[in-house]
């Protein structure tokens, strides 16, 4: 048997249970989940938190702004 790494795409999955409680740093307000794009998008603060690895990035400064 050998180990391989999964699919980027299967790395990038995120707990469902974690989007439920997960708001925007920058707000307080809530996310909205693209999976397509793997990032957590803050409409009121108008950015785009990264998901790397299946893990959000919460940091201001590592969000995209829309």
């Amino acid at each position: 048997m050998t180990d391989k790494p999964a699919p980027a795409a299967a790395q990038s999955k995120i707990d469902p249970r974690l989007l439920e409680v997960l708001v925007c740093p920058a707000t307080g307000g809530p996310l909205d989940y693209d999976k397509k794009a793997q990032e957590l998008v803050s409409k009121k603060a108008k950015l785009a938190y990264p998901i790397r690895d299946g893990v959000p990035i919460m940091l201001p400064e590592e969000a995209r702004k829309l």
